[in-house]
């Protein structure tokens, strides 16, 4: 069977482009008709009351483009991705009542659990995993079960970390273009097609999912986009035998994998439910410092592209001649590139205060507090640890703390972003009840 193009991808990843950015506001007034709208409410960052759907134009453009250049079958799977793409339409309709109704978790899971167990069903299963210096771990028997578990878990990583505008669409379009670039190179030219729609229809979408948004994605887009990025990495990556299949995906989706990692082992602290929402996301921890939404995404976006990166110099730099052989000049280069990635990461780790030293904490308040005493300095440091919450409140010498600036039964709520024109206020210590966040 021939397999598609580099060109071919092109063509596709711009049809679906097209396709997700003109259906999308023919999408925004279905939902004002249905009545699928986001509302301002204290868990959510956006400022307006913004239409939801955006997903099923995602979808629109993903169908277009993967039913014209997508293969009808794939080496022994004859119809592997006419599967993924009635995966898609399954999670994307659950998805889309979800955003009108708000179905209970249970539901919600299981239409993640079917539309996992359909591609699983038409071929979309990892056999075995190539682990560096480790070698080839085969599963005979349950790489059914566990590709379910990781489509699952990938589908809530997307789904948690759409909460800001912009953000997923715009970390879903440039995970998914390296991907396309990395299975292409591996000779996955198929799931390079679908890797290169999915970052089209997530970039076309992005057209009015940038901040201010004009429109939402909804459930309904981010479980499609985490359903496809999830075939994109079995059937592109994780199937082959390079070392790159193993490595490549853990550094293409580090930051919402991070982001939901810390949130989970956090609500896991304070034995809170796992599926209730917080505000202790990455991009609700640079709103209460400050950050306005497009400083938010550009921080983000930054960060996964500085990833991407990595992943890509991973596989096209020639430091190694995959013999056991190493060349040292093009061995000193990635190690230019992942010590300029990982001190990257490291700062932004410290902007966000997801790691917690009390030294640095003191010292931080004292800049901020030039007139505090130390007792008041101890006290809040004690207080932050506590509570597991650390805030950055910065204010002129003549003025009020924020602590007292903050308008009376305003202490709980998301902030505003810096672009609404006014300052974020200080979130209250967590409580027995945390105010819940997303969209």
């Amino acid at each position: 069977m021939r397999q598609p193009t580099e060109l071919e991808a092109l063509y596709a990843f711009l049809a679906a482009a097209a396709v997700a950015a003109l259906l999308t506001p023919i999408t925004m007034r279905l939902a004002r008709i249905v009545g699928a709208i986001d509302r301002p409410r204290e868990r959510g960052l956006s400022q307006r009351a913004t239409p939801l759907l955006g997903g099923l134009a995602i979808f629109a453009g993903v169908l277009v483009a993967g039913l014209i250049w997508l293969p009808a079958g794939y080496q022994e799977s004859f119809e592997l991705w006419h599967g993924v793409l009635i995966a898609a339409a399954l999670i994307t309709f659950v998805g889309a009542i979800d955003d009108r109704v708000e179905l209970p978790p249970w539901v919600k899971l299981a239409g993640q659990i079917a539309a996992g167990a359909i591609v699983v069903h038409y071929g979309v299963v990892i056999h075995f995993l190539t682990i560096p210096f480790l070698g080839r771990l085969n599963f005979p028997n349950a790489g059914g079960p566990i590709t379910v578990v990781g489509l699952v878990a990938l589908m809530n990583v997307v789904n948690f970390s759409d909460g800001v505008d912009g953000l997923a669409a715009g970390v879903c379009a440039i995970v998914a273009s390296a991907f396309a670039v990395i299975a292409f190179d591996l000779h996955r030219a198929a799931p390079g097609v679908l890797a290169a729609l999915t970052a089209g229809a997530a970039l076309g979408f992005l057209i009015h999912n940038f901040p201010p948004a004009s429109s939402f994605m909804g459930d309904c887009g981010s479980n499609l986009l985490g359903l496809l990025m999830g075939c994109v990495m079995v059937e592109g990556a994780i199937k082959t035998t390079a070392v790159v299949s193993f490595v490549a995906p853990l550094i293409l989706l580090a930051v919402p994998f991070l982001d939901t990692t810390f949130v989970v082992l956090k609500r896991l602290k304070y034995r809170r439910p796992i599926y209730a929402p917080d505000s202790e996301h990455f991009h609700h921890r640079m709103a209460r410092i400050g950050f306005s939404s497009r400083r938010t995404i550009a921080y983000l976006y930054g960060w996964t592209l500085m990833l991407a990166g990595l992943a890509l110099a991973l596989r096209f730099v020639p430091y190694s001649d995959h013999h056991g052989h190493y060349r040292v000049g093009w061995l000193v280069v990635m190690v230019l590139i992942g010590a300029i990635v990982v001190a990257a990461s490291a700062y932004l780790v410290y902007v966000l205060e997801i790691l917690k030293f009390r030294r640095v904490a003191t010292a931080r308040l004292r800049l901020l507090r030039p007139y505090a005493s130390a007792d008041e300095i101890e006290r809040t440091v004690i207080e932050d640890f506590e509570t597991g919450e650390m805030n950055v409140v910065s204010f002129a010498p003549d003025q009020q703390p924020a602590e007292q600036a903050t308008p009376p039964g305003r202490g709980d709520q998301a902030p505003r972003s810096a672009s609404s024109g006014s300052e974020p206020p200080h979130p209250a210590p967590p409580s027995g009840s945390i105010p819940e966040i997303g969209r």
